[in-house]
């Protein structure tokens, strides 16, 4: 980024830890992070400064690395072809510090990251089943299924009829087992036979999901 740039961010609330002047007016500035940041979030971070500050944007990433003070610049773009050198790469300045806004900041672009990954596993969800995620107060319940006479109220055949329904219907497995549990499953044995019984209603049911997507 260029000089300007460098006084916005301090301006900002987001003073740089260190700056870097790579070459005769462009710096490099790197900002600290209270914590550690994963790949995904250091990520969005570079770039949503570099988009706001404007800095090269192709150069912002988890793993960039900068250019090490005392060395020589050797693109050749920046070459004297006069004296045939290049320039020094000089440290400018070295806070190391926090910057001020990094709180806010980073909380604020999390909430961001979870509503894309959310808008993301719908946007699956509906490449997936050909449907949108059906609102939970549009599905029907699995009473729905108990009470059909279809079933004959074998409460075997309801519960996995519900579960394939559910799921193709974007519902979660946590809400399936729920729905599944609300009648009396004392009747299969202990709690594990009854968790065991539960998870099999279920993954028989995404195989058969699975099959009707593949066809």
């Amino acid at each position: 980024m260029n000089k300007d740039a460098v006084a916005r961010l301090k301006c900002t609330g987001f003073s740089p830890a260190l700056v870097v002047e790579t070459s005769p007016g462009n710096f490099q500035a790197w900002l600290k992070h209270p914590r550690k940041l994963d790949r995904e979030m250091g990520t969005a971070v570079a770039r949503a400064l570099a988009s706001e500050f404007g800095a090269v944007e192709g150069a912002a990433d988890w793993r960039h690395y900068g250019r090490m003070t005392g060395f020589c610049n050797r693109k050749e773009k920046y070459r004297d072809h006069v004296r045939g050198l290049y320039p020094f790469v000089k440290l400018i300045e070295s806070t190391g510090s926090v910057y001020a806004a990094a709180d806010d900041f980073l909380d604020q672009l999390s909430r961001s990251l979870s509503e894309q990954r959310l808008r993301r596993e719908e946007q699956r969800s509906v490449r997936l089943t050909g449907q949108e995620r059906t609102s939970p107060r549009d599905l029907k319940s699995i009473d729905n299924f108990r009470s059909d006479p279809r079933y004959g109220g074998d409460g075997k055949r309801c519960d996995l009829a519900y579960a394939v329904y559910a799921l193709a219907r974007g519902s979660a497995e946590a809400e399936i087992e729920e729905a599944i549990r609300s009648r009396d499953l004392s009747h299969k044995g202990g709690e594990r036979r009854q968790r065991d019984y539960v998870e099999r209603t279920i993954k028989k049911a995404a195989a058969a999901v699975e099959r009707g997507r593949c066809r």
